[in-house]
């Protein structure tokens, strides 16, 4: 009877491990500025059309030279690992360098610069739609970081709308998904069952509600107009600063100082929770990599220690509060965690950052441990916020789950 124990212990161990979620893995210090992208420049999650090409590129400031090496992998809609093999989903081979890569020039960090271009002479073709992601190693076959992208067929038309919400209780903070996915040629069979929706604000993979399945149809058509379900917060505009210019105070920088490298100190911020929204144009967390009399930023911009302040407020002692956005792919570590300063009675924080055009924000995690994006900022029903919408579908007898379409809207011009 106890090996009996013992051994279904260790079947339901393994089990967790083939049927868990993949999570990204976040780069250590010492890798920079991934960038992440397909047809969309702005985009650092890529969805992109089965087809077209991806690239992703990032910067080592070790200066070594060092050898890296890409792996692809497949998985299903909730990113458990998939049944197929390799050679079901990828045309040619992975797990090869690296091979385009520059070093900087005229610049007081030393970096290389990385750039790898999917499909390329060794990965030919990824065959199906669906979820993927991609591997870095280093030469000691040791995981660097990983980042998630999808591959979508064009099977159905999405329709995104977005609205205020319905709940009297947060129809100031809150922005529903209105949803319509319309095949382009036959039905689904039972859609209930077997059509899936994710739906990402401004990229962030974290806050994205999933497994939305349709309330109801009209003809072939799959009508989602939930309230709740389909809900975000709002949030605030982005604060954002410029230094395309390190020997200058551009936008949102207070002043500058040359020690080892050049330091931009960001003017202070403030709660801005109780206060009155003020639309203010933003990118919607992503960053832009540019500076000025240079002819290639990829290897000709400067790194510089930017740092961040924040006056507290009598609802932030206990509680965690970090600077982040899209340039660290929305990460809550120790790199980007506040600290309070008791002499000039603000939180600090200081993050080496290629020189361009940031968005960030403020967040707070709470005692027990929930993340709370409107804090210090807000949020308001007026926000204009980016949704990605994009649907998978498993037909009968299929072993994966494809992407059949990708939709996109924004709250510009938000209705009730």
């Amino acid at each position: 009877m106890h090996i009996k124990f013992i051994f279904t212990l260790l079947l339901i161990f393994i089990s967790s491990l083939i049927y868990s979620q993949v999570k990204e893995i976040n780069p250590p210090n010492y890798i920079k500025t991934i960038g992440f992208k397909s047809n969309t420049p702005e985009s650092q999650l890529p969805v992109l059309k089965l087809g077209d090409y991806i690239d992703l590129e990032f910067d080592a400031l070790n200066g070594n030279e060092d050898d890296y090496y890409y792996t692809i992998d497949y998985f299903n809609f909730d990113w458990t690992p998939s049944e197929l093999m390799k050679s079901e989903y990828l045309d040619g081979i992975d797990n090869q360098r690296i091979r385009t890569y520059e070093n900087s020039f005229n610049t007081y960090q030393i970096y290389s610069h990385y750039k790898l271009t999917i499909p390329n002479e060794q990965t030919k073709r990824l065959k199906v739609s669906g979820n993927y992601m991609i591997n870095i190693f280093n030469n000691d076959n040791e995981l660097v970081f990983s980042r998630k992208f999808m591959i979508y067929e064009d099977m159905a038309t999405i329709g995104v709308n977005i609205k205020r919400t319905r709940d009297i209780s947060f129809i100031q903070s809150k922005q529903k998904v209105d949803i319509t996915v319309t095949p382009k040629s036959s039905h689904f069979n039972n859609p209930k069952q077997n059509v899936k929706l994710l739906v990402v604000q401004n990229n962030n993979l974290n806050t994205a509600i999933s497994n939305l399945i349709p309330q109801y149809t009209i003809g072939n058509q799959l009508i989602y107009r939930y309230d709740s379900e389909s809900s975000f917060w709002a949030g605030n505009e982005y604060l954002f600063f410029e230094n395309k210019d390190i020997r200058a105070a551009n936008t949102g920088i207070q002043y500058i100082d040359l020690k080892d490298l050049y330091h931009n100190y960001l003017f202070t911020n403030y709660s801005r929770a109780n206060r009155p929204y003020t639309y203010n144009p933003d990118i919607n967390g992503n960053f832009l990599v540019t500076n000025i009399d240079a002819d290639n930023p990829d290897i000709e911009a400067d790194y510089v220690w930017v740092h961040f302040s924040l006056l507290p407020e009598p609802t932030f002692k206990g509680k965690s509060i970090y600077v982040y956005g899209n340039y660290n792919n929305y990460a809550l570590s120790d790199s980007n965690k506040m600290t309070y300063d008791d002499y000039d009675n603000v939180y600090k924080c200081a993050l080496l950052l290629k020189q361009g055009f940031y968005n960030y924000k403020y967040v707070v995690v709470e005692k027990d441990g929930t993340l709370n994006e409107g804090a210090v900022s807000g949020n308001f029903y007026q926000t204009e916020n980016n949704y990605k919408v994009i649907a998978y579908y498993r037909d009968l007898g299929k072993r994966y789950d494809r992407i059949i379409g990708f939709g996109q809207g924004s709250s510009i011009n938000i209705s009730n």
